[in-house]
C-alpha cells in the first residue's frame, strides 16, 4: 500500500468539499480532494438549480458542481477520483485509506461526504430522476408551482415538505403506507387543516407513469378487507422518507446524532478531535441546502488553515 502526505485532506465533492478545497487552496494549503462515489454530489441527479446565488437564469445541476470544481482546481487544488473506505483517527495526523489501496496521512481532514436521499427502492425513481422525481421540495418545489404533486412519507420531514408544497402546488397529496401519520402532533394538525393537501392512509407507491415525465402514480390501497390497484395523475413525485448520512467509516472515532450526522460543535464546523472538521449535509439535518453547504464547506477551511498555523504546521 502507497502512502502520501498533506496538510488538508477534503473527503467529498458535494458544494462543501468544492467550496471547502477553494478555500483551501487560496490559503495556499494545497489541498487533496477525493470525489468520492458520486463526483459532484446529490445536486448531479438535479436538472435546473434556481436558488443558488449568483445564477439568475438558474443552472443546470451537473454544470455547477462542474463550475465549482474548476474554480477549485484552478487555485490549486488536486481533485482525484476515489472512495474514502476505511480510516484511522485516534490521533493526528490522521490515517485515511482510499479504495483499501492508498494511505493518506493528513494534518487536517475535512469530511463533506453528504446525506444520502432514502428512496423506495423502485427502478421509476431512476428512470424519472431529474423528470419529476425529486427528494427535496425546497430545491424543486419551484418548477410545480399550480400543477399536482405527491410527497411519500408520514413523518415530520413528510408533513413539512407537504406544507411546503402546498404554498406552490393547486394540490398535494401525501401518500402514506399506514392508516396514521407517524409526524408530531402539531404537524399532523397543519396537515389536517390545509385544504390543499390529501392524505392516502394505507397507500403504497409501487411505480410511475409517463412519457417525458411523471405523469401519474401506480398505488396500491390496502385495507383490511380489500386492495385496489389504480393509478393517480400527478406532476411531481416527491420522497421524504429521510436521509441516510454517509458517515459510517468515521463512527469508531465522531460523535453522532441517532440517525447518524456528524455533531459539530455549534455555529462552527469543528468535531471533538482537533483538526477534523464536518461539512455540509454530512452535519446538517436541518437546511440540507447547496448554498448552506457551501458556505460551511469555506468555514471548515478556514478553520483547518487557523488549526494548522496555530500548530506549526504550515
Amino acid at each position: 500500500m502507497t502512502t502520501e502526505k498533506t496538510k488538508c485532506l477534503i473527503i467529498g465533492s458535494g458544494p462543501a468539499g468544492y467550496t471547502a478545497a477553494i478555500y483551501a487552496s487560496r490559503a495556499n494549503l494545497s489541498p487533496l480532494l477525493y470525489e468520492g462515489l458520486q463526483p459532484g454530489g446529490q445536486l448531479t441527479t438535479t436538472t435546473e438549480v434556481e436558488n443558488f446565488p449568483g445564477y439568475p437564469e438558474g443552472i443546470d445541476g451537473t454544470q455547477l458542481m462542474d463550475d465549482l470544481r474548476k474554480q477549485a482546481e484552478r487555485f490549486g487544488a488536486d481533485i482525484r477520483t476515489g472512495l474514502a473506505t476505511s480510516c484511522n483517527l485516534e490521533k493526528a495526523p490522521y490515517h485515511v485509506i482510499i479504495e483499501d489501496e492508498k494511505e493518506i496521512i493528513a494534518d487536517t481532514l475535512i469530511i463533506a461526504t453528504g446525506a444520502t436521499a432514502k428512496y423506495l427502492g423502485l427502478p421509476d425513481e431512476t428512470k424519472y430522476a431529474g423528470q419529476g422525481v425529486s427528494a427535496c421540495a425546497t430545491c424543486d418545489g419551484f418548477f410545480y408551482r399550480k400543477k399536482i404533486v405527491a410527497v411519500v412519507g408520514g413523518g415530520d420531514t413528510a408533513c413539512e415538505e407537504a406544507t411546503y408544497l402546498s404554498s406552490l402546488a393547486a394540490k398535494v397529496y401525501l401518500i402514506v403506507r399506514k392508516d396514521y401519520l407517524r409526524a408530531s402532533k402539531i404537524m399532523q394538525q397543519r396537515i389536517i387543516d390545509n385544504p390543499k393537501i390529501e392524505v392516502l392512509y394505507n397507500h403504497n407507491a409501487v411505480g410511475l407513469v409517463g412519457e417525458k415525465g411523471v405523469e401519474g402514480v401506480k398505488l396500491v390501497e390496502k385495507t383490511a378487507t380489500a386492495e385496489r390497484n389504480y393509478e393517480l395523475p400527478i406532476d411531481g413525485f416527491f420522497l421524504a422518507i429521510g436521509h441516510k448520512p454517509n458517515t459510517e467509516i468515521f463512527k469508531a472515532y465522531l460523535e453522532t446524532d441517532q440517525v447518524g450526522y456528524l455533531k459539530t460543535i455549534p455555529g462552527t464546523p469543528k468535531t471533538q478531535l482537533p483538526g477534523v472538521f464536518a461539512a455540509g449535509d454530512v452535519a446538517d439535518s436541518h437546511y440540507r441546502q447547496a448554498i448552506t453547504a457551501a458556505g460551511t464547506g469555506c468555514m471548515a477551511a478556514i478553520d483547518a488553515e487557523k488549526y494548522l498555523s496555530e500548530n506549526g504546521l504550515l
